[in-house]
């Protein structure tokens, strides 16, 4: 059970109760520094056990309504990412002077979310998670309004803008983990935030197929789905209305409270979940971005790179119902080293030949690879830090994770178009890159293990 909830049923075991110290557990923060085995305490508690039960049952009662809206703005909203990601590559290889600049979109989309992630989480944890969330929607459709006046005017330049404004709505879009564990007891955490990735899978099956249906609609290409993607953002916001979180304590929404950004970069368990954030999320955009290109330069046709990619995003969250409870049942570190083993597989899968069936048993590998690396991540690190640091630490995370993927982004169209002298040398330099670094995460991981091992206390 969590700090948060218990401090939550403290306070209405005790609020109305005449026990003299009932005032000052309220104000108690911290669960450890209460002695419940004391003679005075005990007794107490063991009288309120069916209230605590009860307490307990209704609070995730509440967490898994949210997880549900939350899994439904996945679903919807989210699809605008396979689509942009589908096609934004290939659009800038339309649109570019020089084509090592074609996956530049995406690279943009993702140096928007840079900003985006700490100006974000800043306005969540002083004005509620649903604000933050608006502003991401309306956020993703000015991007779209204004990608496709850069299609229908052919200026990379006024392209590359959209991206910027599709990067904030990224950015919001990845704190819907986040929020499914505000209302969550200490047990449901992780089955909830594997259950919101979860409403990824709608979003592999809608996101491909309206790119299919949608990318060819005018006859300027690509314009048909950014005018889809504005259409999901505007109708998609109405899901947050739904939303049923606690508004921001006022210690909570203060920039005073808990520990300091330079503090919480020095907790191991802290920064060994960024890492594996980082590396994870990196490593799989730097070959998700490749491969419409890959394929598309063998010889195969663009349907055959969404279906591809569309197989890639249903790996990325099909585990997702299974994850909390193995995360649960093993433990968060031993699944983050199994998302590294898979995404190893993946490299072997890809460096093993270019024909479809490499590409697809490449993705798959990928897919299934992130989802126990970046859940086990973002498990991780929210059992690392109070409520009070929460903005604090999930907004410098999403920010060192964004940045690492912009750079994976960037670095993807230069590795797949520019070294060697065919698709495939592009290709595999593109996979040769992923292995020294997920040498390096499960090598942090198993330190974080003899850490935890040695000093099985809790970071916070």
């Amino acid at each position: 059970m969590d700090q948060t909830l218990i401090y939550l049923t403290w306070n209405n075991l005790y609020s109305n109760a005449p026990y003299p110290d009932g005032p000052m557990l309220q104000r108690i923060q911290d669960i450890s520094q209460v002695n419940v085995f004391s003679p005075d305490v005990l007794p107490f508690l063991l009288s309120r056990t069916s209230t605590l039960t009860m307490t307990i049952s209704s609070f995730d009662a509440q967490a898994k309504r949210n997880v549900a809206v939350l899994i439904f703005a996945q679903a919807i909203l989210g699809s605008q990412m396979p689509i942009i990601f589908i096609l934004a590559g290939l659009a800038g290889q339309s649109l570019a002077e020089n084509i090592c600049y074609a996956t530049l979109p995406i690279s943009v989309i993702i140096i928007g979310s840079i900003p985006g992630a700490p100006m974000i989480s800043s306005i969540m944890q002083r004005y509620g998670r649903k604000v933050g969330f608006f502003i991401g929607a309306g956020a993703g459709a000015i991007g779209a309004i204004i990608g496709s006046f850069g299609l229908y005017y052919d200026s990379f330049a006024l392209f590359l803008l959209g991206s910027l404004f599709t990067g904030i709505y990224m950015s919001a879009q990845g704190f819907y983990r986040f929020a499914a564990t505000d209302t969550a007891s200490d047990a449901f955490r992780p089955k909830a935030i594997s259950y919101v990735l979860a409403g990824g899978l709608l979003a592999a099956i809608i996101g491909p197929q309206l790119a299919k249906i949608t990318s060819d609609a005018f006859v300027i290409p690509f314009l048909g789905a950014y005018m889809a993607v504005i259409a999901l953002n505007v109708f998609g916001a109405f899901v947050f209305v739904f939303l049923d979180l606690p508004k921001p304590a006022r210690d909570a929404a203060s920039s005073s409270g808990g520990r300091s950004f330079l503090e919480l970069l020095r907790s191991p368990k802290i920064a060994t979940a960024m890492l594996a954030a980082m590396i994870c999320y990196s490593m799989m955009t730097l070959v998700m971005t490749a491969t419409p290109l890959a394929i598309v330069g063998c010889g195969y046709s663009q349907n055959t790179a969404a279906d591809v990619v569309s197989a890639h995003v249903l790996a990325m969250f099909m585990p997702s119902f299974f994850t909390g409870h193995l995360i649960v049942r093993f433990g968060v570190e031993r699944v983050i080293l199994c998302g590294i083993a898979l995404l190893g597989g993946a490299c072997i899968a890809g460096l093993n030949g270019i024909t479809i069936g490499n590409f697809y048993g490449a993705l798959v590998l990928l897919g299934l690879g992130w989802n126990f690396g970046f859940i086990g991540a973002t498990t991780l690190l929210t059992s690392a830090h109070s409520p009070a640091e929460r903005g604090r630490a999930q907004g410098m995370n999403d920010f060192f994770v964004a940045a690492s993927i912009t750079i994976a982004s960037f670095a993807s169209g230069g590795l797949m178009n520019c070294s060697g002298n065919s698709t495939a040398e592009g290709w595999n330099a593109v996979i040769m890159t992923m292995i020294p670094l997920l040498a390096f995460a499960a090598f942090a991981i198993l330190w974080q293990m003899r850490q935890s091992a040695a000093q099985p206390t809790s970071d916070h």
